[in-house]
């Protein structure tokens, strides 16, 4: 097996069982997911098209008030503690979403509640990850494992969007929460072992360290702190609040495509299974581009051309798609665009963006980081899905225009990409001495 991976990535003695178990961790977690995007968007049309920008401000209104929640985890627990509770927390929401579906014949507000809870648990079951893997790995092992570690997601990412393809009309999509939940808890028992593997590492420094007579490495301990802290470290350092402002236009350059596929698909397709399963076929291709990618291109990629090069690649690409469909505002063209950019985001985005926060500290990988990849994600969702409604509604604006006004938004987050990047690199000269 080490042999195999070796292949694959460069890896050092001793880091195969914590790459695996984090690659695992990742494929059951997004396979949970993958099940119920496809079932999240298909509700999210049941419920009202014109109700999805509502949708989006009340998934940010529960982020902000699930914040001081999970501050409150991080300031008085140990991960150890804490991250089983939230894996736990979300997996028996699951059920009780499938036993409520049961149980009503109406599903209009359930439909509703169901999107906000998807897009709640979608951001905080990979928040809480990936601040643990920015505290497991090094900035040096980010860059060799972490494209590898997502491929994890893309794998899971197949494995879901398969399920519901062959199961969404045979069984119903709400029969697919239960498997959701199952493969969530199963996640839970392979980040356990990623625990455990930094916990002999940590204790193999303290011994050696002792015998050094130099100081301790951190254990896992409570993170002290206010319930608010987040929000001061980000507004405090330009550098968070730079990834704070990258992400929301990330989410801006998303959630406008999103809503003009929603709207296509509306028109297209007429009943919850078929949209659940239109949804499916694209998430299974669009996980399968990006395995290829994390598994193959990463790591070489992250070595040849630099964290920088790669962070500002996939806006400069959103800004030429953007630019297409302008001048060709069709559904293909749309559904290749969107594709293309979610591809991008698996694949090149996510694994930069979590390496990012491998240059603050561990109090703000687990706070700040998880409030920027929660809170401000969905407040993003949120300002744009308003922002689309006021162009297409209030302006009048076509598809094309939308195309355009997109263009221009992912210019603006090239521009800010690239200095992140220069920024990053700033730190970790500044660490390494």
């Amino acid at each position: 097996m080490s042999q195999l991976l070796r292949r694959l990535v460069v890896l050092q003695p001793g880091e195969a069982p914590a790459l695996l178990a984090s690659f695992a961790t990742l494929l059951c977690m997004f396979a949970s997911y993958t099940i119920l995007r496809p079932v999240r968007d298909a509700m999210g049309i049941t419920s009202g098209l014109e109700k999805i920008p509502y949708l989006f401000w009340g998934v940010f209104v529960v982020m902000l008030l699930l914040q001081p929640v999970y501050g409150w985890l991080t300031s008085r627990f140990p991960r150890t503690v804490f991250l089983p509770w939230v894996y736990g927390f979300f997996a028996a929401n699951l059920v009780a979403f499938w036993l409520w579906f049961r149980l009503e014949a109406d599903h209009t507000w359930i439909a509703r509640a169901y999107f906000v809870w998807v897009s709640v648990f979608n951001l905080f079951v990979v928040a809480a990850f990936w601040s643990l893997m920015a505290d497991v790995f090094t900035r040096e092992q980010a860059g060799r494992l972490f494209g590898f570690i997502w491929a994890g997601a893309s794998t899971g990412g197949l494995l879901g969007p398969l399920i519901d393809r062959e199961l969404a009309v045979p069984i119903g999509a709400i029969n697919l929460l239960p498997i959701s939940a199952a493969l969530l808890a199963l996640s839970l028992v392979f980040m356990r072992r990623i625990i455990r593997w930094q916990r002999a590492r940590m204790s193999e420094a303290r011994a050696a360290a002792a015998a050094a007579h130099s100081p301790e490495p951190r254990s896992d301990q409570a993170l002290g702190g206010g319930i608010w802290a987040a929000f001061s470290q980000v507004l405090r350092s330009p550098y968070l609040l730079g990834i704070a402002v990258f992400v929301l236009l990330m989410t801006w350059v998303s959630t406008f495509l999103y809503l003009e596929q929603q709207a296509f698909v509306a028109k297209i397709f007429h009943s919850a299974d078929e949209r659940a399963r239109f949804f499916a076929g694209i998430d299974f291709w669009v996980q399968a581009a990006s395995l290829l990618m994390q598994a193959l291109l990463f790591g070489r990629l992250f070595k040849w051309f630099g964290l920088k090069r790669i962070l500002v690649s996939v806006p400069l690409i959103m800004t030429a798609g953007y630019a297409l469909f302008a001048l060709a505002p069709f559904f293909m063209v749309l559904v290749v665009v969107y594709a293309v950019r979610r591809v991008g985001d698996y694949a090149l985005t996510r694994p930069c963006r979590d390496a990012l926060f491998t240059v603050v500290s561990r109090e703000e990988k687990y706070k700040a980081k998880s409030l920027i990849d929660t809170f401000v994600y969905r407040g993003g969702d949120a300002l744009s899905a308003s922002l689309y409604k006021g162009l297409t509604g209030g302006l009048g604006f076509a598809p094309a225009g939308v195309g355009w006004f997109g263009a221009a938004v992912s210019a603006v987050w090239a521009v800010l990409a690239l200095a992140l990047g220069r920024a990053q690199e700033r730190r970790h000269s500044v660490v390494a001495e």
